[in-house]
């Protein structure tokens, strides 16, 4: 899914991150994972499918208690190769197709509409779309829009203007030496706050910099390559371009030796450090963040939270040590890498050639009408949202979702009562933490305005842009002002959901509260299956390795005796080694501590979301539907979530930087973990699909 950066919080999701400013940006690890879905299914063909169990999806010739995917998925994988445009292909996509296609229709409507009032919502999701989809005229244009920003950056001479461009930059979005912004103090959660964390790199991790093996070192040529090309598409000859790119990488890798990994950020404490101006000063003394603060127009600003200390340290020896030519390289780049996406075929091109094909296995661009209508969405996404839920999403289908909603609280609830390895004193704390979790269901409560954002029909980078600096300025404004938890971090019409342990809220947007995750009209096997185990597992995220550290109004606090926390992470210890075990190709394996808050939130939400199931008419009965037991539809509906194909560098790099495991890993391992799994398919010790018992993983 492509996600957004749109709040800087710390947040969990069922399929990816949000790029939260913690977890030091997702964007390119979301773009894969989310790249809105090909026409492989028509609307009609979504239709039909409706209420049940495709069987063709099965793979009969396999036994469930030997490969679950391959039974319950094997028939689908086979039937449905990746298209061309994509590098990964599965039943998420398949939903965001049917999404986009609604989209679409609002988008081309709201575009023919020239009578929409000046600074309408109508008005302003149409000629943005309407500019996106002007490629004649984007061809025309070039980078001729471009180019004051590029003689600012050719004009810089000292480190005083040189921080003034960077602060220029930052607030269009684009993503130099480093990131700021706002976040819920970690530790009074009642509060926004600026932050500064790590970033400025062109790569979507630092692992790529550092790391030996052949795929990183691969991925540094082309991309060294990339940036040559960028220069030479810019108008710089052979000689000067191949001399920048490398000029960037030198700069970026030396970032990258001082940036945190991804693993060490699933720590909260460790990006915890609150500061004032001064003390931050006496960190970085060449860099003046009075001055920065006054350019980005927020000088009132007294505190921040820098997430990465030692990050700040190295970069201001940077500072200090490149030349200003140097810097002013690394700044044309940065800004041609943001605003490729909306520039010329060529930029687009050379974009996708290196992005797309290199880093994710994707063979052609998606269509244009999709890659504009994923861009409104990330830009005006509450504006476009509430015109989705009127077509997509009725007060009856948010009744049932929240009545599901419900009835899983209060599983966990029982199952926290009664678990026997957690003390009263910390019993009693995660039952204030669970009866404290704001539920938000469908679409907010009260829509965003966008009246700050200037939409035209001219040129679509300068939208592009425009959105960039709307959302920055958005953000920044929050700093000194209480939180307001009726926010949203994902737009109506997304394809997922997420737990925020600063809010202690679990969200599940309308775009995912569909069929074949959700449906009304559906048996309680498929929907306590399908959304059930996605409720279920944004709750048990606030429960998990790091949301466990947050208490019930979302503080950084430990609440945990000391016997408790050794009893949980003993247990998580059995989630993490069961990951590390799963070969994702020849000599790859996850990443256990990466992936381990995610394997624990789906291991925690399938048991929770079986155990309500349970209670339901349908869960006590045995009547079979399509030839299947209840407790079979049930866990058949959890496997249908993850079915899915993936390119081979897709999974590279999603293990190298996603905090989720492969979707066809997640389609088992919670399952194998579970006795009511073996029972519903009749599966043996010594099966596969039945670990063995000093290696059963069980939380709840």
């Amino acid at each position: 899914m492509a996600i957004l950066r749109k709040f800087w919080f710390l947040a969990f999701l069922l399929i990816l991150p949000l790029p939260a400013f913690a977890q030091n940006s997702n964007d390119c690890g979301a773009a894969f994972a989310a790249q809105a879905a090909a026409a492989a299914h028509s609307s009609a063909n979504k239709s039909a499918a409706t209420h049940g169990l495709d069987l063709a999806d099965l793979d009969r010739s396999v036994s469930p208690c030997q490969n679950f995917f391959e039974f319950a998925d094997g028939g689908w994988v086979k039937s449905h190769p990746i298209p061309p445009a994509y590098s990964s292909w599965g039943t998420f996509n398949y939903l965001l197709d049917h999404n986009q296609d609604i989209l679409h229709q609002i988008l081309d409507q709201a575009a023919a509409d020239r009578q929409a009032p000046a600074g309408s919502n109508q008005q302003k999701i149409g000629d943005y779309y309407a500019s996106c989809m002007n490629e004649a005229e984007i061809n025309r244009e070039g980078i001729a829009p471009l180019e004051p920003e590029f003689k600012r950056i050719a004009a810089i001479s000292s480190r005083q203007e040189l921080e003034a461009e960077v602060a220029r930059l930052q607030s269009m979005g684009v993503d130099v030496l480093f990131r700021f912004g706002s976040t819920q103090d970690y530790k009074n959660s009642t509060l926004e706050i600026a932050m500064a964390a790590q970033g400025g790199l062109g790569l979507p991790d630092r692992d790529f910099y550092l790391a030996s093996d052949n795929r990183s070192q691969t991925v540094r040529t082309a991309y060294v390559k990339h940036v040559a090309n960028m220069f030479k598409l810019m108008g710089d000859d052979d000689a000067t371009a191949s001399q920048e790119a490398q000029t960037v990488m030198n700069i970026e890798t030396d970032m990258a030796k001082a940036s945190m990994s991804r693993v060490a950020m699933r720590d909260p404490e460790s990006r915890y450090h609150k500061m004032d101006i001064a003390a931050f000063q006496s960190i970085t003394p060449d860099f003046s963040w009075k001055e920065y603060l006054e350019d980005v127009g927020y000088p009132r600003v007294s505190e921040v939270n820098v997430a990465q200390p030692d990050f700040f340290k190295a970069l201001n020896s940077q500072l200090t040590s490149v030349p200003m030519a140097d810097w002013k390289t690394y700044l044309r780049w940065h800004l041609i890498d943001a605003a490729a996406p909306a520039l010329s075929d060529k930029f687009v091109n050379e974009d996708f050639d290196f992005s797309g094909k290199v880093m994710t296995g994707a063979k052609e661009l998606q269509p244009r009408w999709k890659r504009c209508v994923q861009s409104a969405d990330r830009q005006l996404g509450e504006a476009l949202g509430q015109k989705y839920v009127q077509r997509a999403f009725t007060p009856q289908d948010k009744a049932a979702a929240l009545k599901m909603v419900h009835n899983l609280v209060n599983a966990l609830h029982d199952d926290i009562e009664t678990l026997p390895w957690m003390s009263p004193a910390t019993r009693a704390q995660a039952l204030d933490k669970l009866s404290h979790i704001m539920l938000k269901v469908g679409y907010p409560d009260h829509w965003r305005s966008y009246a700050a954002f200037h939409v035209t029909r001219g040129p679509y980078v300068e939208n592009y842009l425009h959105g960039r600096e709307f959302q920055f300025h958005y953000e920044m404004n929050k700093i000194g002002k209480p939180v307001d938890r009726s926010e949203w971090g994902m737009t109506p019409p997304t394809v997922n959901a997420y737990y925020n342990p600063s809010i202690n809220e679990i969200v599940f947007p309308a775009g995912i509260l569909q069929w074949p995750f959700f449906d009304a009209k559906a048996d309680d096997a498929l929907n306590y299956g399908g959304i059930g185990a996605v409720i279920g597992h944004e709750m048990t995220h606030g429960f998990d390795d790091e949301g466990r550290k947050f208490d019930a109004e979302g503080n950084l606090r430990d609440w945990w005796t000391a016997e408790d926390a050794k009893n949980f992470e003993a247990r998580a210890k059995c989630v993490q080694d069961q990951f590390d075990s799963y070969e994702v190709q020849p000599g790859v394996h996850e990443n256990g501590k990466l992936v381990l808050g995610e394997s624990i939130a789906d291991l925690g939400g399938l048991t929770i979301a079986y155990k309500a199931f349970k209670k339901t008419p349908e869960g006590r009965s045995s009547t079979k539907i399509q030839g299947f037991t209840p407790d079979q539809r049930f866990f058949l509906a959890w496997a249908r979530t993850w079915a899915d194909n993936m390119r081979p560098q897709a999974e590279l790099l999603r293990v190298k930087t996603d905090p989720h495991p492969l979707d066809r890993f997640r389609s088992f391992a919670a399952p194998s973990n579970m006795e009511g799994f073996a029972k519903a398919f009749d599966c043996q010790p010594g099966d596969p699909m039945v670990r063995p018992p000093d290696k059963v993983c069980k939380i709840w």
